[in-house]
């Protein structure tokens, strides 16, 4: 499965270190991390890491591989 994950803000490249399974895009003031994710455990662990850094998901959708 492939997720992409739109965040409020402009991450730093610090916080993006935070997902090295997933790349990152900046467009309008937003952070865009996308990539494959393993499960859904994977998936509500990078939901857990989203909330613990204090970041907002604005949307979150799977995608075509």
């Amino acid at each position: 499965m492939r997720y992409e994950i739109r965040v409020e803000g402009r991450a730093s490249q610090t916080l993006t270190e935070a997902f090295p399974e997933l790349d990152h895009v900046i467009i309008s003031g937003q952070t865009l991390l996308y990539g494959p994710v393993i499960d859904d455990a994977h998936l509500y662990g990078l939901l857990a890491r989203f909330q613990s850094l204090g970041l907002r998901v604005v949307e979150m959708r799977q995608i075509a591989d």
